[in-house]
């Protein structure tokens, strides 16, 4: 999927040197946020394709989800008015100057509108497909900008003298904003530049703005394992988490959830099973795994697979009992559920799917230690192995 978006950021050209905008990046422009403004702005569209700011921000989905997801006040509370204008504001304006929106002023407004809108849903879907699009975004503004060879050197001199090595792309960062935008405050420009600087760390394994290792879940702006934090090792999540964290987790997890099956009812046309009670209407999006039981993979879309009523209410759960599953037929569900991510893989690379998610899901459900290096094929077989054995 990175083809397709060097692909069309290719059409552009992002210099800083040209635009003397330092905008294209902000504080807000995490890989969450970015993923779930797109998401906002794709479940309005449809009424309003010409939008406003304050047209997203005045969507329930927005007024919604954005409490719950992001730990902040009712969005239409006006003592939050900065702390969430930072967060449509910006990832909106992040999203136009790589021309996936389209932004014009009107009445002295900004006002937006979908540019690219295949690849806005792709950003929607998933954190790490709003990363991909991150990464290959800013290392196009770097390039046109003339600035990636300062993180070539940094990538070569911190191995050595990392805290030097850090100083000197800072500064050269300041002075290509200070000498080619109207930012000229130093604290600001460098709090810009985390963003993409944690982003390179992250995809090349090197140290970020805090010095340490940067992964992929510390470029999150609301942390998805917070529940781990400060938690007794000897105990379970559960039992360290109060009511009121259970209880925000739990909203959390239905909104990711959500999202996931609506991506399942996308892609998915017909029941991925192929046996006798496959006829008719898939209608069901079922979780291989019980969301019950494996909280933390139920949003996975590699978890999901849609099945017929009949496949669901007879075969997945015996007689309806949806507390119950049938090993046999969870066993059936897995192996078509790497057929569909093997082709789908083929088809359109990972846009939808991605093969360690497939194999993080099974080692999760299942308790064993796949690697990901094993083929579709010997995946199958281990599992058929495992089921049988069991």
């Amino acid at each position: 999927m990175r083809e397709t978006i060097n692909a069309y950021l290719s059409l552009f050209d992002l210099d800083i040197r040209k635009s003397h905008d330092a905008r294209y990046v902000d504080q807000k422009c995490t890989p969450d946020i970015v993923c779930f403004m797109a998401d906002c702005v794709l479940n309005m569209v449809a009424t309003k394709p010409k939008f406003v700011i304050n047209d997203v921000w005045e969507t329930q989905y927005f007024i919604q989800n954005s409490r719950v997801i992001f730990n902040k006040p009712w969005a239409n509370d006006k003592k939050a008015y900065n702390e969430y204008n930072k967060v449509l504001s910006q990832p909106l304006k992040l999203l136009a100057y790589a021309h996936i929106l389209h932004v014009e002023t009107v009445d002295g407004s900004l006002t937006f509108s979908v540019a690219n809108e295949d690849l806005l849903d792709y950003i929607s879907r998933k954190d790490r497909n709003a990363y991909n699009f991150l990464y290959c975004y800013f290392m196009k503004v770097m390039s046109d900008s003339g600035f990636i060879k300062y993180f070539e050197d940094y990538e070569q001199n911190s191995v050595n003298n990392p805290v030097a090595a850090k100083d000197e792309i800072y500064d050269q960062y300041y002075r290509l904003i200070n000498g080619n935008t109207p930012s000229h405050s130093r604290l600001d420009i460098r709090r810009m530049f985390h963003k993409v600087f944690n982003v390179y760390a992250a995809e090349h394994h090197l140290r970020g703005s805090n010095g340490e290792i940067t992964y992929y879940s510390d470029l999150m702006y609301n942390k998805k394992n917070w529940r781990d934090m400060d938690k007794d090792k000897t105990i379970t999540r559960q039992e360290a988490m109060s009511p009121e964290k259970i209880e925000k987790q739990e909203v959390i997890n239905a909104y990711y959830v959500q999202k996931a099956i609506a991506l399942i009812r996308k892609i998915q046309t017909t029941s991925e099973v192929n046996d006798a009670w496959g006829n008719g209407e898939a209608t069901q999006v079922h979780h291989i795994f019980p969301k019950a039981g494996f909280p933390q993979i139920a949003h996975y879309a590699e978890n999901l697979i849609l099945l017929t009523a009949s496949q669901h209410n007879t075969k997945a759960h015996p007689n309806n009992k949806t507390q119950q599953i049938n090993k046999d037929y969870q066993l059936v569900c897995l192996l078509a559920k790497a057929n569909t991510i093997e082709t789908s893989l083929r088809l359109v690379g990972e846009r939808y799917y991605r093969k360690e998610s497939f194999v993080y899901v099974i080692n999760t459900g299942l308790s064993t230690d796949f690697s990901t290096s094993l083929t579709f094929g010997e995946i199958k077989t281990k599992l058929v192995q495992i089921y049988n054995a069991a």
